[in-house]
């Protein structure tokens, strides 16, 4: 193997020239270090590379980093998921989980994603939304696309603290009281509240219509609040009625008895008969 010498030794022979000097000759020192240097370039290239793939190979199989706008995004768009991903980069600001196939959000879902800034959760079969999904977003998240889900009824309080614009059209929307709260909790896209449409109804006319339309004139929580009170004063007449009926069947039941037992006294001796008179008279009193 060829040695490299910064100062080779002198070679007093007065014959031909060493061997190593004859393969190798000198080197600068300048060259030497230049050397070095792209060595120790190529080694740290090397080991940054095989520590991307490492991480690249803990990602679900379609999903990738990249940075676009200067902003880190993370994109698992038509990736085949069924749940959301458990170790996406905690420092990514635009999540893309569109074209899926998940079908509910769990609690806690995103929580370790405090820097997230938009995310898109369109075109999947989520049909439930759990309290809580969205904790740890509200400060940050301005984007939040669930449009073209499975949709039906989400509570209010699954969005609460939530600033983001917030697309929940082409979903199979049950119009009622709750979609109400949930639509006056919410801040809606623009452009997206036209497509919030009643798949099925409280009242079978508002089927197929868009639903702000419908809430303009009517107030989906002020007739289920009727219709609450209806309920209760039909139950409390009932109970009424109980009581009434009960009471007229008490004191008919005495009637008859008394009666009874004032002919049975008619039966009876004079003397007798005035004792226990005025024993029944008393009782009857």
């Amino acid at each position: 193997m060829c040695q490299v010498h910064l100062k080779p030794p002198r070679v007093r022979a007065a014959g031909p020239a060493a061997p190593w000097l004859q393969q190798c000759g000198t080197m600068p020192a300048s060259a030497w270090v230049l050397l070095r240097s792209v060595t120790m370039w190529l080694l740290l290239q090397s080991l940054l590379l095989a520590s991307h793939l490492r991480s690249t190979a803990a990602f679900p199989k379609g999903c990738y980093p990249s940075e676009e706008e200067g902003l880190k995004t993370f994109r698992c768009s038509n990736a085949r998921l069924t749940e959301v991903p458990r170790d996406i980069p905690n420092d990514t600001n635009k999540l893309y989980l569109d074209s899926n196939r998940i079908p509910f959000l769990p609690r806690d879902a995103f929580r370790d994603l405090p820097l997230l800034l938009e995310l898109d959760l369109s075109h999947n079969a989520i049909a439930s939304v759990e309290s809580g999904a969205f904790r740890g977003l509200a400060e940050h998240l301005h984007s939040l696309d669930l449009s073209s889900n499975r949709l039906v009824s989400v509570s209010k309080d699954a969005f609460s603290n939530l600033k983001a614009k917030v697309n929940l059209s082409d979903n199979p929307w049950l119009c009622d009281c709750r979609l109400q709260e949930l639509i006056r909790t919410v801040d809606l896209a623009a452009g997206s509240s036209g497509g919030i449409v009643c798949d099925s109804s409280t009242q079978e006319e508002h089927v197929g219509k868009a639903f702000l339309q419908v809430m303009a004139d009517t107030d989906f929580c002020n007739v289920y609040k009727k219709t609450t009170d209806i309920a209760m004063l039909v139950t409390m007449f009932g109970w009424f009625a109980m009581v009434i009926s009960y009471l007229v069947y008490y004191v008919r039941q005495n009637q008859e008895d008394a009666r009874r037992h004032l002919e049975y006294l008619k039966s009876l001796p004079s003397k007798q008969r005035r004792s226990e008179e005025s024993s029944t008279i008393s009782t009857v009193v």
